[in-house]
């Protein structure tokens, strides 16, 4: 997969606290089979609701970077948030705090969360509403993100970080670079091998 140490591009400014996966993934959406078409369904009923929602916003269309307030994530488990932000676009999210399993799900699709402080997000989010066109770099490396004239210390857990650094971020394709390993000890485990 390779390793993350930088993501450049545009970027969502998404205010709000608490955005559970409730809202980023209606529940309705869940029932596939696969992942393929989420994106189309990111926030959908905030969308419908909230006609100037900033993912209907032709300013961010294509933007990489979302950038929110703090517990974004919170709520169920469910990955189809995540999975639905990675296939809408957005490579890194910079935010205040997120749930736990919501930063772990993410982590694992390659998408760094880095958090930094409330009053640097709010400076952010007005940076980028001023100027939609702005290029915002989100460096998982030197753990901050840079946009126009304004840099801010933006963090992740140490473990992600390393992770992201040494292409540890993926454990599926771990786990198949070394399927040889895997395929040796499974036939010696006796509720594999039928022993």
């Amino acid at each position: 997969m390779g390793a993350i140490t930088t993501i450049t591009g545009r970027a969502l400014p998404l205010r709000g606290d608490d955005l559970d996966t409730d809202r980023i993934m209606p529940a309705r959406f869940l029932r596939a089979v696969t992942f393929e078409g989420l994106e189309q369904h990111v926030f959908e009923d905030d969308r419908a609701s909230t006609p100037d929602h900033p993912f209907n916003n032709a300013n961010y269309r294509g933007a990489s970077i979302l950038v929110v307030n703090s517990n974004f994530g919170c709520g169920s488990s469910r990955e189809h948030a995540p999975q639905g932000l990675a296939r809408y676009g957005i490579h890194a999210i910079v935010g205040e705090s997120y749930s736990e399993i919501f930063l772990g799900n993410s982590s694992v699709l390659g998408i760094p969360c880095l958090t930094a402080s409330p009053a640097d997000i709010r400076a952010l989010q007005t940076l980028i509403e001023q100027n939609p066109d702005l290029q915002v770099t989100a460096s998982v490396e030197a753990q901050s993100v840079t946009a126009g004239h304004l840099t801010i210390k933006a963090q992740l857990p140490p473990g992600v970080r390393d992770a992201f650094l040494t292409d540890k971020w993926n454990p599926t394709a771990m786990l198949l670079a070394d399927f040889d390993k895997v395929r040796n000890v499974a036939t010696h485990l006796p509720y594999v091998a039928g022993f």
